[in-house]
């Protein structure tokens, strides 16, 4: 009798260390109420980590699930949260998911919950991913013409700036559209960021970019007179340039709270700077790869 009273004990242990590794994927919603910054990057990257395995979810979803981990990440380090903890917390969720059967009808009812919680989001045309100093504001509606798909907005003096993805149908592309005051106009435009193979952890200083000796360059590819639907309320001109695809990553690879610029540069060697900040850009990124409805 005492054996098997230890087996029992032994076996309701199992199930409840069973329950514990889902229970991150039970709480995956949108808007977790009960959870902190932290423990939603954890939950949300559980999910992320058996959706990869098990192949859980069609690719709207998979966008949706990582969109909301890349905005719970944020959230956490915006609250105060190491980065190094982060990083630890998400192997740990890796290592939970790995550990768990794709079989497994907790898991089943997880990956139920979360297509419920998440298929509101495909049919959210639009959302705004709030930053410390700026915002990232994404728009899904298809549209007849030229629009902004993830933008965020600045200033440098009087003349309004805007960076982020624009363009027409499922064809966009990461640009600056920016309407200088006056008849001047810059010959050059690049985005100045942290280099991280020169200097690896976020720069954080104020509201400052890095030092000069250790940022990354990244110039624009082309200039061209910027259409009507890209122009800031109230103005009848301005110009778009153009960056590379490889932008994306580099500004996904900052931290959330860290300051990157656009440089205008001038023929008689003057700069203008209009700063931004990174927020959560891999959010809207992944938020836009829901596609279009």
């Amino acid at each position: 009798m005492a054996r098997r009273l230890r087996l029992m004990r032994i076996g309701q242990t199992a199930l409840k260390t069973k329950a514990a590794l889902l229970a991150a994927a039970v709480l995956c919603l949108p808007d977790p109420a009960r959870a902190g910054p932290a423990d939603t990057y954890y939950e949300r990257a559980f999910m992320v980590a058996a959706d990869q395995r098990c192949g859980l979810f069609e690719a709207r979803i998979d966008a949706a699930l990582g969109a909301a981990a890349a905005q719970a990440r944020g959230a956490a380090l915006r609250s105060g949260a190491a980065e190094a903890d982060l990083s630890a917390t998400a192997a740990r969720a890796r290592s939970r998911a790995h550990a768990v059967s794709c079989q497994d009808p907790q898991l089943a009812t997880a990956r139920s919950r979360v297509d419920d919680a998440f298929s509101g989001w495909l049919r959210t045309p639009r959302m705004s991913f709030p930053g410390e100093r700026g915002d990232w504001t994404a728009n899904r509606m298809r549209s007849a013409g030229p629009g902004w798909r993830l933008k965020q907005t600045s200033v440098v003096g009087a003349s309004p700036v805007a960076f982020g993805y624009a363009g027409q149908g499922d064809a966009q592309d990461m640009v600056a559209v920016v309407s200088f005051v006056g008849r001047s106009r810059p010959n050059a435009a690049r985005i100045v960021l942290r280099d991280p193979t020169r200097v690896p952890r976020a720069w954080l200083a104020g509201e400052g970019l890095v030092p000069a000796s250790s940022r990354a360059s990244l110039w624009a590819a082309g200039v061209a007179p910027a259409e009507r639907e890209l122009l800031a309320e109230g103005r009848r001109a301005g110009e778009v340039w153009r960056f590379p695809a490889s932008t994306a990553a580099a500004l996904e690879r900052l931290d959330p709270r860290e300051t990157f610029a656009i440089e205008f540069h001038f023929r008689d060697g003057s700069v203008a700077t209009a700063k931004f900040e990174a927020g959560d850009f891999a959010a809207g990124r992944a938020f836009l790869a829901m596609g279009l409805i």
